[in-house]
């Protein structure tokens, strides 16, 4: 058998707890006093006074938790308050770092573009100065060498000075 099965006859009780507060005191305090008045073997002048009484108490115990009450919204409501301020505060701050990071790195971008810009024409005007150069070479007619006739031959050189060998 397992251990569900051998539970199921047992009787289970579920205790649910709350947090106690100003309405469960009175509440209580309300129920008790009229608990006291109904068992309580006095006089009708004794018991109305003692009714008087008891509210008096239960008054005073409910102004009292109604100012705690009072202190304890006050008291989160400035500490909400002043961490709401705070948050708020780190917040335009991180978004005044962001926009000046932004801009810091527009502004650097802007820098590096027109130096690569000024880079790139200067490369493209040597290119076009080379390129010309180039084409004026070629636009001249090449220099040919004077011809030789057989009454001028060409003298011949030595191979390691290049001076010309005679004799």
């Amino acid at each position: 058998m397992s251990r569900h099965e051998e539970d199921e006859d047992e009787r289970y009780y579920v205790i649910e707890e709350k947090g106690g507060g100003a309405g469960s005191f009175l509440l209580g305090a309300v129920i008790g006093a009229g608990i006291a008045l109904l068992l309580a073997p006095q006089s009708g002048v004794e018991t109305r006074r003692d009714i008087k009484r008891k509210a008096r108490q239960v008054s005073d115990a409910a102004k009292e938790a109604a100012g705690d009450l009072q202190d304890t919204v006050v008291d989160r409501y400035s500490r909400a308050k002043v961490s709401v301020g705070t948050t708020i505060d780190s917040a335009r701050q991180a978004i005044d770092l962001k926009k000046h990071q932004a801009s810091e790195a527009i502004r650097a971008g802007r820098e590096a573009a027109a130096q690569a810009r000024e880079e790139l024409e200067a490369r493209l005007a040597e290119t076009k100065a080379a390129y010309q150069a180039g084409a004026d070479v070629t636009r001249t007619p090449p220099r040919t060498p004077p011809r030789r006739s057989p009454a001028n031959p060409p003298v011949p050189r030595d191979a390691e000075t290049g001076e010309p060998n005679v004799g």
